[in-house]
């Protein structure tokens, strides 16, 4: 099994404040450990406060940590003197929610900045921008104005000028925040080849669970602070652990009932609700009819739905189930001992 290095090491890292209108003290980031593996696409989900936005910021150096070690590329950035963080941190390509485009530079001129600030020569800049632009789909967009361009394309100019210096690492705060669903869809499709293509390793941070979905390797949730969670997409959007990615969860895959829809469906399904997740396990849906059937129930499908993550089967089903109460009974427990994971609405409830 090939082991897969580390891109980014945080240590224990931790990021305290004072609050500047209330002296208070805050802290933003709390013994936070995790790596980024190079190659993979990270995203780091929480809702506000949460403290994700403080840890890319850190990652980057723009902000130090109060404690702990963070180590970028082979070089550990909390140890490193400011002249050579500067340097540093243009391994580290960035993009925003609001895309920080220079209004009076051109589409050209905003890629090429980064790439004049290294002291890039002309013929050479000019080579690395019209590539650039030509991957992000703009080729025939150099000489327009940001104030010319969609949503869309400013992010596209965006990406681009973080790709300028190659940078083995690119963060995107936010970066689909200021999109409609359309264009987030182009955006994450563009940074997945960034990924793919360029090898450029990605932490998303967001918290957009659909985001998640479509673009993510793992996943890392974030509240209060701290990591409670992280691992493959697929699994914790199967199997969240934490009470955050379960909620995270709900909002991305919209096929459980919430309280009201389920007020809704007893209204004229009065048999007992049972809902089932579904998973790219072969032969689930056989399975699952067997169990109504070898117990003599009957199963009306009310509600759910099934998509897929990283090309895998997830969601779940509601079924209305019918008959007498041992056989509907029996029918669950049968569910149960064939391994399917199955939640009682009636139970969720109380």
């Amino acid at each position: 099994m090939t082991v897969v290095p580390a891109l980014v090491s945080l240590e224990s890292v931790a990021k305290h404040y004072v609050r500047a209108d209330t002296a208070e003290p805050v802290v933003a980031v709390d013994d936070v450990s995790l790596e980024v593996l190079e190659g993979e696409v990270l995203s780091i989900i929480g809702y506000s406060g949460a403290g994700k936005s403080t840890l890319v910021r850190l990652i980057n150096a723009l902000e130090l940590p109060s404690a702990g070690r963070i180590t970028v590329a082979g070089r550990e950035l909390t140890a490193l003197p400011e002249r050579e963080l500067r340097a540093a941190r243009r391994s580290i390509g960035m993009i925003f929610q609001q895309f920080n485009l220079f209004r009076s530079r051109t589409v050209a001129g905003n890629v090429a900045y980064p790439l004049r600030v290294a002291g890039v020569p002309k013929q050479e800049r000019d080579r690395r921008v019209a590539e650039l632009l030509d991957f992000v789909g703009l080729g025939d967009r150099a000489k327009a104005f940001p104030e010319q361009l969609s949503g869309g394309q400013k992010q596209r100019v965006g990406i681009a000028r973080a790709l300028a210096t190659n940078p083995p690492l690119l963060l995107a705060d936010e970066a689909t925040s200021a999109l409609d669903p359309e264009t987030t869809t182009e955006v994450l499709s563009l940074l997945r080849r960034v990924n793919r293509e360029l090898g450029v390793t990605i932490v998303v941070i967001t918290h957009e669970m659909d985001a998640v979905r479509q673009i993510a390797d793992r996943v890392a949730v974030m509240e209060q602070g701290r990591v409670v969670e992280i691992g493959d997409v697929y699994d914790v959007f199967s199997a969240p652990k934490t009470d955050a990615a379960q909620r995270f969860v709900r909002t991305a895959l919209h096929d459980r009932p919430s309280a009201e829809t389920l007020s809704r469906l007893r209204v004229h399904h009065p048999g007992r609700l049972v809902t089932v997740q579904i998973t790219d396990e072969q032969g689930l849906q056989a399975r699952i009819d067997r169990a109504f059937a070898s117990t003599g129930v009957s199963a009306e499908l009310v509600y759910g739905g099934v998509g897929e993550i990283r090309e895998r089967r997830i969601g779940s089903l509601t079924y209305e189930l019918g008959g007498p109460p041992d056989s509907v009974q029996r029918a669950v427990e049968a569910l149960r001992a064939d391994g399917i994971t199955t939640d009682d609405e009636e139970e969720v409830a109380a």
